[in-house]
């Protein structure tokens, strides 16, 4: 355990060294801002629906572009022998990194907490689907991050990681929602595209609502994802 937080440390600060990180907390603060500021108005209820509604989609293309340096920097920098050759597994390599770049998505997180103040202060927000919805973005982006943490496995080329790990996020997003309005789509095709569609399991959380269904989702969902990662790691380990 202590060798994984030893590498989730180190991977967050790695993280914080990079560019792109500030790319990605600046791109966040000023989405996330721009959503609440056009969804709650004068007139309009002290809630975070549709701004938590709004980030999930902005999700989609920030949370590659945190991951997609996870493994493939290793590769490209030459050190992932010299990480394989330390007294470490694949597994708390892996699992090492996904906390590293789950604790920067935490922090990227932040700027929503100043909307909650903003809320307290002009109006009387109800708490629980706010920090339902917290915790299903919490839920999202470590999903999206396994995703590409696996797809940072693949290759060297952090374009192609981002790029692949966009594609997955889509195929569980866009395509799950398009395809089951395909006529003649088979009611039990549309039910399970339904279940796999990672905004619909998000949209419970959203509306305040505890359901075991979606925290299984994304718990499996995680663990897949890491685990085909680890694999990955294994088979480059040997070759």
């Amino acid at each position: 355990m202590n060798k994984t937080l030893a590498i989730a440390r180190r991977e967050l600060s790695a993280i914080f060294f990079s560019p792109i990180a500030y790319v990605v907390l600046g791109l966040f603060a000023l989405g996330a801002t721009l959503f609440f500021f056009i969804s709650f108005g004068p007139s309009a209820p002290a809630v975070t629906r549709e701004t938590y509604f709004w980030i999930v989609w902005l999700l989609i293309f920030l949370a590659p572009a945190i991951s997609m340096r996870l493994i493939s920097d290793e590769f490209r920098a030459g050190t992932f022998e010299t990480l394989m050759t330390s007294p470490v597994s694949d597994t708390q390599v892996v699992i090492g990194k996904w906390l590293g770049a789950m604790a920067f998505f935490t922090v990227l997180l932040t700027p929503l907490l100043v909307h909650v103040v903003v809320l307290e202060v002009t109006a009387e927000p109800d708490y629980g689907p706010i920090i339902t919805g917290l915790l299903g973005l919490l839920l999202v982006g470590g999903l999206y991050l396994a995703i590409g943490t696996l797809a940072s496995a693949c290759t060297e080329n952090q374009i192609i990681a981002f790029l692949l790990t966009v594609f997955v996020i889509s195929v569980l997003t866009f395509m799950m929602y398009f395809l089951p309005q395909v006529e003649g789509t088979p009611v039990w095709a549309k039910q399970a595209m339904f279940y796999m569609n990672v905004n619909e399991q998000f949209n419970d959380f959203n509306k305040g609502l505890i359901d075991i269904r979606n925290f299984v989702y994304f718990i499996t969902g995680i663990t897949m994802f890491l685990f085909l990662a680890v694999k990955l790691v294994e088979s480059k380990r040997w070759r």
